[in-house]
């Protein structure tokens, strides 16, 4: 098995653009289980870390729009916004092209997917990555999932393409990580930013952690967006790391609406034996 640890986080550019102005006791809380994801990622040995997340416009736009896209590159660049604004100064991300080319092969078996030898990261990479791996030494493999241009990627192919995924690290010989990052309920850009769902969230995550497929393939993009906003569409990352431990259940290690991140901010982890 070459699967060493599945989890889920919050990637809102708050976290670290406005760590100054949160409620102290939530946002320690939230950075103390970042860490410990960090350590545990560390303890598994893995030398790989595929992380799944929704891409805010900084690459694809609706002239290019894949349904999953997955990074081939041997290097990667970041944040691609205002150093400032998000709290994060660039760095250069390492790659590794090939063992992605061969995750890239072994997917495309079932789920048909694209790939991107240039990705500049956003957000939704970066503020995971500032907090599991910030020396920057561990190889990242990126992953979107088109959860920002409607027609949206159907829950059922998000579910396959866990799957797919689940099979090409079990066929390749290193030792990989996977990290699902996103919402859950948030209204970004809008005059309801900073609106958070608790109760939508709180039932979401209990379906995840008992990775009860049905009820999470039951979501309808209406019935998100009316309870979970456009964010609430970052589900999807979530249901990807749900499908690559199928069979497994989850831990929710934090979660609290913290509205100054504009998210119910969550970290969690799922079993992958």
């Amino acid at each position: 098995m070459s699967l060493v640890f599945a989890g889920v986080c919050s990637h809102a550019p708050g976290i670290t653009g406005r760590a100054e102005r949160a409620d102290p006791a939530l946002r320690d809380g939230l950075y103390e289980n970042f860490g410990r994801m960090r350590a545990s990622i560390e303890k598994s040995g893995a030398e790989a870390l595929v992380v799944i997340a929704a891409e805010h416009f900084a690459n694809f736009f609706m002239d290019n729009m894949p349904a999953f896209c997955m990074g081939m590159a041997d290097d990667y660049e970041g944040p691609i916004e205002d150093e400032a604004w998000l709290g994060i100064k660039r760095h250069r991300v390492p790659g590794n092209p090939d063992l992605a080319e061969r995750l890239i092969t072994d997917i495309m078996q079932d789920v048909d997917l694209a790939y991107a030898q240039e990705w500049k990261f956003d957000h939704g990479i970066m503020v995971p990555l500032h907090f599991l791996t910030p020396r920057y030494d561990l190889d990242v493999i990126p992953v979107n999932i088109n959860c920002q241009g409607p027609p949206l990627t159907p829950l059922h192919r998000v579910w396959a393409f866990g799957k797919a995924l689940r099979d090409a690290c079990d066929a390749a010989p290193e030792k990989i990580a996977i990290v699902g990052t996103g919402g859950i309920s948030h209204w970004p850009a809008t005059p309801d930013s900073g609106k958070i769902n608790e109760t939508w969230d709180r039932d979401f995550l209990q379906k995840w952690a008992g990775n009860r497929k049905e009820d999470l393939l039951a979501y309808t993009d209406d019935q998100t967006y009316a309870e979970g906003g456009q964010g609430g569409f970052e589900i999807r990352t979530f249901i990807a790391i749900a499908a690559a431990c199928e069979g497994n259940t989850g831990q929710i290690w934090f979660y609290a609406p913290i509205p100054i991140f504009a998210v119910g901010c969550t970290i969690a982890t799922m079993q992958v034996s």
